[in-house]
């Protein structure tokens, strides 16, 4: 990128406050904020006015002139008030933003790679992106500052579940998998079963406890076909593999003794082609869409050109895509006596919603509103987001998870990516990158709701990510037997501390996937499915990811605590979190010279049970530090008092 200001001239400053709070690092507000922005340009910069350029969808861009406002030590300052409400309808909205340096021969435009800092372009810039929502928005405070623990059914705890005749059993529980496509995307039956069921799960719950799971995220329960369960046969079923409803009624009354949420991943854009609304095989006994327009589910898929071509998830024929647009199958899922009720009401506190990005904007928010209605305002909705999804534009059409009548919260797979970057790679610009562009794009409540993970079922173990081999070059049947070395291992592991700590530390839940506590290994699916292994635990990944879980439950600052990156190196990093009763700052090194940070006050380190005292303190290579500072509320009062004199 050209970047077009004189040699050695300063960039601009630009400043956000609303009610007279810095808000620098933030581009979320609820739609009713008055934002001042503040900017300082170099005199040396040769500008002669600033002006902001704003960006929507729906309307042409908008010119809006700061105005001048003092002149003073070579710095000229400038000030602008936007009033969101002015040009954002109650629903919310969606927008982008850029300052343009008016330099008469020229023109400089702000060119943003993170949604907070920026460089100068000649150029058209990177915009930042601006989103007002709704002012009534709210996601589930009493679901902050837990952690979540993501259990696939069929792998985790074994017990009391029916057996299919159509179904391949395992004898033991530790045996290999068998089933694997012959190449990533081949066909593979995917019926084949270890046993896991929710009154294993169930049994589990004091193990659970120790890890300080508060949520805890099941794979797919209701009656499918395959293991995984992606391909629903009937809603109203709970799979009779994993022990039926009298099962879930079980693990929901055990779950309320231990103060865990149920959250089940609700798969609402397609079935089975097996399934009974479908009915591709014949065998429920009900005549499914695929044997013509008398059957009561013909219109709940779109066939084009009958019965053989029709409308699939990806294309994939098993997995006919459901009409969320017809009347019939939305109030079949979120109607007052749907499907979401049906479970709300059994007790089932949330939902993570299968590839939200194929779910219509209608359904979402009706989804929600009935949620809502049914938990008391509880209940907690996520959504499958790969990406940003403040600015998420998913077919052509620009979604709308986060203005407040939809998602709480999002899969947190962009952080996912930049702790890889780190902990792996030592790339400690790219995590800061993630962290300043999600805490700047997110409502802050949300920031507080997302679902920090390292691993998941569609993913590689974060065990092996971070010291194995790269898979490409290997057929399917070598990953299935690759495991790390020794060597691998123990690189691997000092990485997974690095990596834990930050996930459990950073803004949002951390989504521990089950077995990752325990040191399992693999590459994708299904590889990444093996059974939990009881009994051959590694214990120190296991007295870790202890250790954090309870540092979480002792720390208000992971709960609602405001986040702030206060040192970036090439290879490490700081940041604090803090709320009015605690304040928690983190510091992690991955370069291979010691990383020097600053305490502003002394305190303890919360990993090794040290103390430590005010002023500069090393943090060594690949090590984590987690103080808590002592004195918050006097440091807070004196921040007070500071910040009044200045005014």
């Amino acid at each position: 990128m050209l970047i077009a200001r004189p040699l050695g001239c300063p960039l601009p400053v630009l400043q956000k406050y609303a009610k007279r709070k810095n808000v620098s690092d933030k581009n979320a507000f609820s739609r009713d904020t008055v934002l001042t922005f503040l900017v300082r340009v170099p005199r040396a910069l040769g500008a002669c006015g600033v002006s902001l350029c704003l960006l929507s969808d729906e309307a042409p861009a908008r010119d809006l002139p700061f105005h001048f406002e003092k002149s003073e030590k070579g710095w000229d300052t400038y000030r602008l008030t936007l009033k969101l409400f002015a040009f954002t309808p109650e629903t919310g909205g969606v927008f982008h933003y850029k300052l343009l340096f008016l330099r008469g021969a020229d023109t400089l435009c702000t060119h943003s790679a993170d949604n907070v800092t920026f460089t100068l372009a000649a150029g058209e810039g990177a915009p930042f992106s601006l989103l007002a929502y709704q002012t009534e928005l709210k996601t589930p405070r009493g679901a902050w500052g837990g952690v979540i623990y993501h259990a696939f059914v069929d792998r985790f705890a074994p017990g009391g579940g029916a057996k299919r005749r159509d179904a391949v059993y395992h004898k033991g529980w530790n045996e290999e998998i068998m089933q694997y496509p012959a190449y990533p995307g081949a066909h593979v039956e995917n019926n084949e079963f270890f046993g896991g069921t929710l009154w294993g799960i169930a049994e589990k719950l004091p193990y659970l406890r120790t890890l300080g799971v508060t949520m805890l995220y099941l794979s797919p329960i209701f009656r499918a076909y395959s293991n995984h369960k992606y391909d629903t046969a009937d809603y109203e079923e709970v799979d009779l593999q994993f022990g039926g409803e009298s099962a879930l009624r079980h693990l929901l009354d055990e779950c309320k003794k231990y103060g865990i949420i149920i959250v089940l991943d609700g798969v609402f854009n397609h079935t089975g082609d097996h399934s009974r609304y479908f009915g591709r095989r014949g065998a429920y006994g009900v005549k499914g869409a695929y044997h013509g327009e008398s059957s009561p589910y013909f219109t709940w898929y779109r066939f084009l050109e009958f019965p053989t071509r029709y409308e699939a998830w990806w294309g994939i024929p098993i997995l006919p895509r459901l009409q969320l647009h017809n009347p019939d199958v939305h109030d079949y899922f979120v109607g007052e006596r749907g499907i979401l009720a049906r479970y709300c009401e059994m007790g089932v506190g949330g939902w993570r919603l299968d590839v939200a990005d194929e779910l219509p904007d209608e359904f979402l928010s009706a989804l929600r509103a009935r949620v809502k209605q049914k938990t008391g305002g509880n209940g907690v909705i996520f959504g499958e987001v790969w990406e940003n999804a403040a600015t998420k534009i998913a077919y052509g059409v620009r979604r709308r998870y986060l203005l407040g009548d939809q998602l709480d919260g999002v899969m947190n797979y962009p952080l996912r990516e930049g702790l890889i970057a780190f902990a792996r790679d030592g790339d400690a610009h790219a995590l800061c990158r993630v962290l300043r562009e999600l805490w700047s794009s997110y409502p802050t409540p949300v920031c507080h709701m997302l679902m920090n993970l390292l691993s998941t079922h569609d993913t590689a173990r974060i065990l092996t990510v971070l010291g194995g081999e790269e898979p490409a070059g290997h057929s399917m049947r070598e990953l299935s037997v690759m495991r790390l070395s020794p060597a691998q291992k123990k690189i691997a592991i000092v990485r997974l501390f690095v990596a834990a700590a930050l996930q459990y530390t950073a803004f949002g839940i951390p989504s521990l996937y089950y077995g990752d506590e325990a040191g399992l290994e693999g590459y994708g699916d299904p590889f990444c499915r093996r059974p939990f292994p009881w009994g051959r635990e590694d214990t120190q990944i296991l007295r870790h990811y202890r250790k954090l879980g309870a540092i979480r439950c002792e720390n208000s600052a992971f709960c609602d605590g405001e986040f702030r990156i206060l040192r970036e190196g090439a290879h490490a990093l700081c940041f604090s979190r803090k709320n009015k009763e605690n304040h928690v700052i983190v510091a992690a090194n991955r370069g291979t010279e010691t990383f020097e940070v600053c305490l502003p006050q002394g305190g303890v380190e919360l990993l090794r049970g040290t103390r430590a005292k005010k002023g500069k303190i090393g943090v060594p290579p690949d090590t984590v530090r987690i103080w808590r500072i002592e004195d918050v509320q006097k440091n807070m009062g004196k921040m007070d008092e500071k910040q009044k004199s200045r005014k």
